[in-house]
């Protein structure tokens, strides 16, 4: 069952009446001369994010108004929701089937709560009946993969460690019928995934480093690879992160969250695509067997990286994935990291960075965000400064210092442009550098663990292959 929707007779759920300021003047008109008394009264304009319950004459509630952005987004209907005390609703109006879906998935995101951790669950949120024109099935699909997104991100790093977020992605993988294989520890080493080791060497043998490898679909179908950052803690390694900045690092699987989501709303709306998830999944920590700086490791590619500093290590791990991602020849390769905090420098922690390599993509990636309320904002993979990735002693660096620019510039680009070097150039590529985590609460956005950019990314992918 979806939070927040209910299967509810009209009879038994309290109409709601949903207006903009500027169309609350005309649509008061319609209303009897009582009805506007109280409005006046209660001073209510239909402000976006207020709600107001008018009395029956007999006692009761005939009806609840609430205020609405004139835009009528994904978040408007969200705040629609939280302005609303405990209760089932229904819509006095049905919207077209367009907006019926909007409303009833932010009805669903902000209704949803984590409450694992509780020994309350509190109060319940506001109900809305099922809109009749809505799409359900993708309703569900989309708030249950952001559900799965939320709670994995959220968890505490003392239960979310490599083994448990292989654990959840073999889970998810049983129950559509997909083939997920882990190889864990030194295993890395003799398949050959040397940088995913290397990273995840310092970790206790509990939490050895692992590469998650599920496959879904037909065998014959177009090729869609999907890849995640999953550092499930990263203290920066010998590097270490000061206590401020390592607080939240439980979020930094928050790309292999995010591909695991995606995954789960391909799978959901079964699309006709192979479908592979590569999720390296480590913990970067501080021991006698971690990485150390200007230690030079090799890839799955055969490339070499100088360690300029151990708290990069997402992009180092993300290597082997990405060598692996294009070693089939996939039509697209979607990478999810929380890469830089130079992308959150550069557009703030709600926006995520897209690069990709291919005109097309990009364009159809940016009309989705749109079309989905999903935001994304594109940046370039600018060439001129792909020198500052070259390393001294080795092939690459992880951490420029040097070349077309110094160090701490261009942090998101160079990042993206290391990345860049373990892909085929002629292979269409998305590489998403996001938050993952909202850091205040908002209607439909709850502070912890966030998807994003997922349902931009779904619908690119659906219109690129369509379901028959």
């Amino acid at each position: 069952m979806i939070e927040g929707l209910k299967d509810i007779a009209s009879g038994q759920a309290t109409p709601l009446s949903v207006v903009s300021p500027e169309s609350w003047e005309n649509w008061l008109k319609n209303r009897d001369d009582a009805e506007k008394a109280w409005f006046t009264a209660n001073r209510f304009q239909a402000e976006p994010g207020t709600s107001c319950a008018v009395p029956k004459p007999g006692g009761g509630i005939a009806c609840v108004v609430a205020g609405i952005a004139p835009q009528r987004r994904l978040w408007d209907w969200a705040a629609v929701a939280a302005s609303l005390p405990d209760g089932d609703y229904r819509l006095d109006i049905e919207p077209d089937a367009a907006e019926a879906t909007r409303a009833a998935l932010a009805w669903a995101l902000h209704a949803h709560r984590d409450n694992r951790f509780r020994t309350s669950n509190g109060s319940s949120p506001a109900a809305l009946a099922w809109p009749e024109a809505c799409d359900r099935a993708a309703v569900e699909n989309a708030a249950e993969a952001t559900a799965l997104v939320r709670s994995l991100i959220s968890t505490p790093a003392n239960l979310m460690g490599p083994a448990e977020l292989a654990a959840a992605a073999e889970n998810l993988g049983a129950a559509f019928n997909a083939r997920t294989r882990v190889i864990a520890g030194e295993n890395l080493l003799s398949a050959n995934y040397p940088s995913i080791h290397a990273v995840g060497a310092g970790a206790d043998p509990r939490r050895a480093p692992r590469l998650i490898d599920m496959v879904w679909g037909e065998a014959d179908a177009p090729r869609v690879t999907l890849v995640g950052k999953g550092v499930c803690f990263d203290t920066g390694g010998l590097d270490i992160k000061p206590a401020s900045a390592m607080k939240l690092m439980k979020k930094d699987m928050g790309g292999a969250a995010n591909v695991l989501g995606l995954a789960r709303m391909i799978m959901g709306a079964t699309l006709p695509v192979r479908l592979r998830v590569l999720i390296p999944a480590v913990e970067n920590s501080v021991s006698n067997g971690a990485m150390r700086p200007l230690d030079v490791i090799r890839t799955r590619l055969g490339k070499t990286i100088e360690i300029g500093h151990t708290d990069a290590e997402g992009r180092v791990i993300l290597a082997d994935a990405l060598t692996e991602a294009a070693w089939d020849e996939p039509e697209l390769i979607i990478d999810c990291a929380t890469l830089t905090g130079a992308a959150r420098v550069a557009l703030g922690p709600d926006l995520p960075a897209l690069f990709c390599n291919d005109e097309q993509v990009a364009e159809a990636a940016i009309r989705s965000a749109a079309d989905q309320d999903d935001p994304l904002w594109r940046m370039p993979l600018w060439e001129p400064y792909g020198k500052s990735v070259e390393g001294r002693q080795a092939d690459l660096t992880n951490a420029p210092e040097s070349g077309a620019i110094g160090a701490g510039y261009a942090g998101a680009i160079t990042a993206a442009l290391f990345l860049q070097r373990f892909v085929e150039p002629k292979r269409p590529w998305i590489h998403i550098d996001m938050m993952a985590w909202n850091l205040v609460s908002r209607p439909g956005r709850p502070e912890g663990g966030e998807a994003m950019g997922m349902r931009a990314l779904f619908d690119v992918v659906s219109r690129r292959f369509p379901a028959a």
